[in-house]
C-alpha cells in the first residue's frame, strides 16, 4: 500500500509538471530518450500497467526497451495489440525489446523464438534483444562460439519478421577465456556484422575495465542500441545518469562510429524514489546527451 500511495503522489507530481524544468521536458521530447523498463519492474508489479506507462510518458519518455514478454505472461499481463495501443494513446514506442529464447539457444525447438518474433512484430519492435545468459550457456570459449552460431541462426528467423537481433552484454562476456580472447570478442568475430548487432550496456563494459570508445572503434557501426547506466563515484554500484564517473558526453561525441540508433537509460537497483530516479536521468539527458 506504501508503495501506490507513493507511485500516486509521484505520479500527481509529474502531470503537474513539478519535477522537471518544462524547456527540459520539452527538448527531452524532441531527442527521444529511452528508458529500459526493467528499472521500473518492482513498481509494475504492484501498479497498473497502463498507469505506469502515463507516468513514464509525463516525464518526456518517448521510447521504451521493453522486457520479459512470454506466451503465457504478454505484456504484463496484455495481448500484443491492446499493448501497441496503449503505448501509441501514451505518445510512447518500442523500439526494442529484451527477451529470453532458451529453447532455441540450447539447441532445442525455434517455437519459442517464433512466438517472440510475431509479438514483437505486432507491438512495432525493430529489434530483439538477447537479454541474459544462464552461466551454463558461457563457461569456456567453446560454449560462445556455439552461441554465435545459434545466434546467427535465431537473427535469420527475427528477419523474416522484419526485425533485427541483437545481444545484451553483462560483465561476464568480458571474461578471459582464451590467451588474448574474451567471450565478447568471440562473439563479435564470430556472429555475422550484418545479422546480429550489439547492445552496449556502458556500465557493464566500463566495470569490466573495458573503454566503450576503443569497441566503437575496432567495430564501427555494430552497435545501435546503448544502455546509459552511471556508475557512483564511490561505490562503483548504480546511480542516476550524470551523477556518476561514467563520461556519457564523450562517449556520445563517438555515436556515429558506433551506429547508434536508440538508447535507455537504465538503473539496475534505485535507492531513492524510482520516478525522482528516472526523471533526474532524463533531466541529465536532455541536457546533455546529443547525438
Amino acid at each position: 500500500m506504501h508503495t501506490r500511495r507513493k507511485f500516486l503522489q509521484q505520479s500527481a507530481l509529474i502531470a503537474a509538471g513539478f519535477l522537471l524544468p518544462q524547456e527540459i521536458f520539452a527538448a527531452g521530447k524532441k531527442k527521444k530518450i529511452g528508458l529500459q523498463m526493467y528499472t521500473l519492474r518492482n513498481v509494475i508489479k504492484q501498479n497498473n500497467i497502463a498507469s505506469v506507462l502515463t507516468a513514464i510518458a509525463k516525464i518526456g519518455y518517448r521510447e521504451l526497451e521493453i522486457f520479459g514478454y512470454s506466451g503465457r505472461d504478454k505484456f504484463w499481463g496484455m495481448e500484443p495489440k491492446p499493448f501497441k495501443a496503449l503505448l501509441k494513446a501514451n505518445g510512447l514506442k518500442a523500439p526494442a525489446a529484451h527477451i529470453s529464447f532458451e529453447n532455441f539457444l540450447t539447441g532445442k525447438d525455434e517455437s519459442e523464438l517464433r512466438l517472440i518474433c510475431e509479438a514483437a512484430k505486432i507491438v512495432g519492435n525493430e529489434f530483439i534483444v538477447v537479454a541474459w545468459l544462464k552461466e551454463s550457456l558461457r563457461a569456456t570459449a567453446a560454449d560462445y562460439r556455439l552461441l554465435a552460431d545459434r545466434l546467427n541462426k535465431a537473427a535469420v528467423i527475427a528477419h523474416q519478421y522484419g526485425l533485427q537481433l541483437a545481444y545484451h552484454n553483462h560483465d561476464f562476456e568480458f571474461k578471459t577465456l582464451e590467451p588474448g580472447v574474451t567471450g565478447y570478442d568471440i562473439l563479435l568475430k564470430e556472429t555475422d556484422e550484418q545479422l546480429v548487432k550489439m547492445e552496449l550496456d556502458l556500465f557493464w563494459a566500463v566495470k569490466a575495465g573495458k573503454d566503450p570508445l576503443i569497441l566503437f572503434e575496432e567495430n564501427p557501426g555494430r552497435f545501435p542500441l546503448w544502455h546509459v547506466k552511471d556508475m557512483d563515484k564511490a561505490s562503483g554500484s548504480f546511480t542516476e545518469v550524470g551523477t556518476g564517473s561514467i563520461n556519457f558526453q564523450q562517449l556520445f561525441g563517438a555515436a556515429k562510429t558506433a551506429g547508434l540508433q536508440h538508447y535507455f537509460i537504465e538503473q539496475d537497483e534505485v535507492k531513492k524514489d524510482v520516478f525522482t530516479s528516472i526523471s533526474e536521468s532524463y533531466g541529465y539527458a536532455a541536457r546533455n546527451l546529443h547525438f
